[in-house]
C-alpha cells in the first residue's frame, strides 16, 4: 500500500508539469497585450514596453514559462501584476473559503443523497422512488447560478432575508459563517445531490439483484441488516468515486456561486485575475486547484482499500 502511493504521487509529477504547460500555452494564446489593457488605450508605446519588460513579456515564450516553473519548485507563486502583492498567500486565503464552502455543500448532498438514493432503490417503482427520479432531473437540469438567483430573489422579496456581506471564517465564528455560507451550499448541493442520489440508486439496485443479497434474506435476515450490513459496503465504491469527482469540481467550479453571493473565495480571485488580464494570478490559482484535484482523487483511491480490501495495488 505504501509503495502504491508513493508511485502515485511520483505520477502525479508529469501530472501536473502537463497542466502547467498547458495553462501557460492556453493563456498566452488569449489575444490582446496584457500591457496595454493595464495602462488603457491611451497609454504611450513607452509606457507599455516598459511595462512590458516588467512582467517579463518580451522574453521569449520558453523563457517566460521556465522563469515561472522554476519560482513555483521554490515555493514562489510570483506577484499579482496589477497590485504587486505576493500570489501565494492571496490563494491560501481564499482557498480556505472555497474549501469551507464546497465542504459544507458536499456534506449537505450528501446527507440528502445517499439516504434518499438508498430507499429509491430499496422500494424501486414505488411513489418515492417516482418523487426521487423527478427531483435527479430536475436538479441535473436546472444550472447552479439560475437556482441561487432564483434563492436570492425569492428570499429577499417575499422574507426579506437578505445574506450577510462580511465573510467569516468558521474558525473565527461558526454561527455567522453558517449564515454566509448556508444559501451558496444549499445552491450547490441541490445540483450535486442529484448526482450521487442517481449514483447511490443505481449501486444499490445493482447490488440487491446480487445471489449474496438473496442469500441474506433467505436466512432470515430483516431489510435494515440487509442493505447495511451487506449491500451497503459493496455498493459504495461507485458513490465513492462520484463523490471524490465531486469535491474536486466543487473546489474549481465554484467561481459563479461565489460571484453570485460575493465571497472571495479562490474562484472569484482567479475570475478577477482573468478580468484584468493578470498571468501569475490565473496561472497559479488554476495550477492550484488542479493539484488540490489530483490529490482528492490520490486519497479516494486510498479509501478504496478500506472499503474492499480485496482491492490490491
Amino acid at each position: 500500500m505504501g509503495r502504491y502511493i508513493i508511485k502515485r504521487i511520483a505520477s502525479l509529477i508529469p501530472i501536473i508539469f502537463g497542466i502547467s504547460v498547458l495553462v501557460f500555452t492556453i493563456l498566452h494564446m488569449v489575444p490582446g497585450d496584457p500591457a496595454t489593457i493595464m495602462l488603457g488605450t491611451n497609454a504611450t508605446p513607452e509606457a507599455v514596453a516598459a511595462l512590458r519588460k516588467s512582467m517579463g513579456l518580451d522574453l521569449p515564450l520558453i523563457t517566460q514559462y521556465m522563469h515561472w516553473i522554476g519560482g513555483l519548485l521554490q515555493g514562489n507563486f510570483g506577484v499579482s501584476a496589477h497590485s504587486g502583492e505576493e500570489i501565494l498567500p492571496q490563494i491560501i486565503k481564499r482557498f480556505g473559503y472555497t474549501l469551507q464552502l464546497s465542504l459544507m455543500a458536499a456534506f449537505f448532498a450528501w446527507l440528502i443523497a445517499i439516504p434518499l438514493g438508498i430507499i429509491s432503490a430499496v422500494r424501486v417503482h414505488s411513489k418515492l422512488d417516482v418523487v426521487v427520479r423527478v427531483a435527479v432531473l430536475l436538479g441535473i437540469s436546472v444550472p447552479n447560478f439560475a437556482l441561487g438567483t432564483l434563492m436570492l430573489l425569492v428570499l429577499s422579496l417575499y422574507f426579506n432575508w437578505f445574506p450577510p456581506i462580511d465573510v467569516v471564517s468558521f474558525w473565527v465564528n461558526p454561527a455567522e459563517a453558517f449564515q454566509v455560507f448556508i444559501l451558496p451550499a444549499i445552491t450547490m448541493g441541490i445540483v450535486l445531490a442529484a448526482g450521487v442520489m442517481r449514483m447511490t440508486r443505481s449501486a444499490f439496485l445493482e447490488t440487491l439483484d446480487k445471489d449474496f443479497i438473496r442469500t441474506a434474506r433467505a436466512k432470515g435476515n430483516n431489510q435494515w441488516t440487509v442493505v447495511v450490513g451487506h449491500a451497503l459496503r459493496n455498493s459504495a465504491i461507485p458513490i465513492v468515486t462520484i463523490a471524490g469527482m465531486q469535491i474536486g469540481v466543487l473546489l474549481g467550479g465554484s467561481v459563479i456561486v461565489e460571484q453570485l453571493f460575493s465571497i472571495p473565495g479562490l474562484g472569484q480571485y482567479i475570475l478577477e485575475g482573468i478580468y484584468k488580464r493578470d498571468y501569475p494570478i490565473v496561472q497559479g490559482g488554476v495550477l492550484f486547484i488542479a493539484l488540490v484535484f489530483v490529490l482528492v482523487n490520490l486519497l479516494v483511491d486510498v479509501i478504496y482499500t478500506w472499503i474492499d480490501p480485496r482491492i490490491k495495488y
